[in-house]
């Protein structure tokens, strides 16, 4: 017998102003598959200011170049969101956020302008939540929310390096960080040992040697009352392992204390090949610890059976060398023992250059061949990728049929679904990529939005889109399948993209029998299969075929 959750969605419409819409959505319940999961990227500053009184902290108050500075994104915008529905109504089922962890108080300028570390990714300490983002009890109830409404929490974790050095913000000690050698990225060491850019102290990941605990952190601590309880924790973690005192084992103490405090879901791991391969697996073995831990203690709020969940940023990896990452001298393997999926660079590439069925049999193929099990994550834009797949945002709805229809799984970048502009005049750099999310345009946009709902929806509801196995038709009418089984759960269904507007006549006799019922869920029409074809009468091009 299926198994239904309904969900009413106050949805706050498409200009997010106080006109509100109620709707029920019956979502079958099925199992969540990371796999296939419709993951949203969102920068944690640039999506929703639900709290304007965080929106200036540690005097952060330079003149900063264009979108360099906080704009006042923060955890209760999210929380927002999820509660008015926005997440459930796209077929999201994962959220993964830039890093949240305090970031320098001061900026610098990298050659694109002074910049402010609204990207998180300038840590000065691991422990504490930036005040320009929110508190921890706004984490708690922004996890909480998510998980009641069915969506999983993705974090980011920086392990390879600290903040720049600044007026207000000083060099760790040397044993613990390194500022040359400049990498050259000619090699395994010259990318794992040296730092990333200049003025971007590289973590010394690789040492095993005691050391003490930063001045400038300690007195952090002490200011605000929480030395002692951090020294204990610490003390304990430490007596635990077994681990020597060395940096990286801070760092990954500080970083699965989240797992552990609120239960999140997974981690999105950043700059991965620039450190040594083995600390990702001792950094799983501590995750997949903290996340046990958490579960037992709070069994009221496990969702599933799933493990923890790694997706790692090793930049320039391509799906097409399976487990392997090349850098000239040495292959690694950054699967085994460690990330459940790597980001896939590759995608964009594919997508451009492949058709529908080239693209769907090619990774299918590798999906479940030589990286069965694990997964990758495609994307066609983001935060740090200076050419996406549609820069002009020309081809909204091209880039999401071929996102949420390829096997593996997606990432919806911020503001993809509402074609957000990537060009921005007068900024710098990657800048351009990461402006405000477009909210005040979401109603000109509507029809796009509506596709990627469409579409969001119809993969959230079937892990065969993302898990199955790939199966073609027939080629005109361009038709296929994708089937996926777990357990004794199985998914079936029939897409066809490229069709003519009006009458479809569809041979689907392959994979349905006659009587069979099927749902349209592109058109909400239904049709039942007779001597193995199906008739479906819309002004779309495409359907997405369940059975009812």
């Amino acid at each position: 017998m299926k198994q239904f959750l309904i969900i009413t969605i106050t949805l706050i419409t498409l200009t997010g102003c106080s006109k509100k819409v109620e709707e029920n959505l019956i979502v079958e319940k099925t199992p969540f598959i990371w796999e296939a999961a419709n993951v949203y990227f969102l920068l944690t500053d640039r999506f929703n200011n639900a709290d304007a009184s965080n929106d200036i902290n540690f005097d952060r108050t330079l003149e900063t170049g264009k979108l360099r500075g906080f704009e006042g994104g923060d955890l209760k915008g999210i929380t927002q969101k999820i509660e008015e529905g926005y997440f459930t109504h796209l077929g999201v089922n994962a959220i993964w956020m830039t890093p949240i962890v305090e970031q320098i108080h001061g900026g610098t300028d990298e050659g694109t302008g002074f910049t402010y570390a609204y990207h998180g990714y300038w840590t000065k300490d691991w422990t504490a939540i930036d005040s320009n983002f929110g508190t921890k009890e706004d984490l708690k109830k922004l996890v909480q929310t998510a998980h009641k409404n069915g969506i999983r929490i993705l974090l980011d974790a920086v392990i390879n390096h600290t903040g720049p050095v600044t007026e207000k913000d000083s060099v760790w000690p040397s044993s613990w960080v390194r500022t040359e050698p400049k990498c050259t990225y000619d090699s395994y060491e010259n990318t794992t040992t040296c730092t990333l850019v200049e003025n971007l102290p590289d973590i010394k990941t690789e040492s095993n040697e005691t050391v003490n605990l930063p001045p400038q952190l300690v007195k952090k601590w002490k200011q605000e009352g929480r030395y002692n309880q951090e020294i204990a924790e610490l003390d304990a973690f430490f007596k635990r392992t077994g681990y020597p005192r060395a940096p990286r084992f801070y760092i990954i103490k500080w970083l699965t204390d989240y797992i552990t405090e609120f239960g999140i879901d997974g981690y999105r791991v950043d700059t991965v090949k620039h450190t040594e391969a083995y600390v990702w697996q001792e950094f799983k073995t501590e995750c997949d610890y903290a996340f046990e831990t958490y579960k037992k203690k709070n069994p009221d709020k496990v969702l599933d059976e799933n493990n923890f969940y790694l997706v790692g940023e090793v930049y320039n990896y391509g799906i097409n060398t399976g487990k392997y990452f090349d850098f000239g001298d040495k292959k690694v393997n950054y699967f085994d023992n460690a990330f459940q999926s790597l980001i896939n660079f590759q995608f964009k590439w594919n997508a451009s250059e492949q058709n529908y069925e080239t693209l769907f049999t090619n990774y299918s193929n590798y999906l479940n061949n030589d990286l069965k099990g694990y997964g990758t994550l495609n994307y066609l834009s983001s935060h740090d990728d200076g050419q996406p797949f549609d820069a002009n945002r020309n081809k909204p709805y091209k880039t999401a049929t071929k996102l949420l229809l390829a096997p593996g799984t997606s990432q919806i970048y911020y503001g993809d679904e509402s074609a957000r502009s990537l060009i921005i005049e007068r900024t710098e750099g990657d800048a351009t990529l990461r402006s405000n999310m477009n909210w005040e345009e979401l109603e000109s946009k509507e029809e796009i939005l509506l596709h990627w709902q469409k579409l969001g929806r119809f993969r959230a509801k079937h892990p065969a889109v993302g898990a199955g196995v790939h199966q073609m038709i027939s080629e005109i009418p361009y038709l296929f399948s994708r089937s996926f089984s777990k357990d004794n759960f199985k998914d079936l269904v029939v897409v066809g993209l490229d069709l003519p507007k009006g009458e479809k006549v569809l041979d689907v006799s392959k994979v349905f029998k006659d009587g069979d019922v099927l749902n349209d869920a592109y058109s909400l029409k239904v049709s039942t299969v007779k001597k193995g074809v199906i008739t479906l009468n819309t002004e779309y091009d495409l359907v997405l075929l369940e059975k009812k």
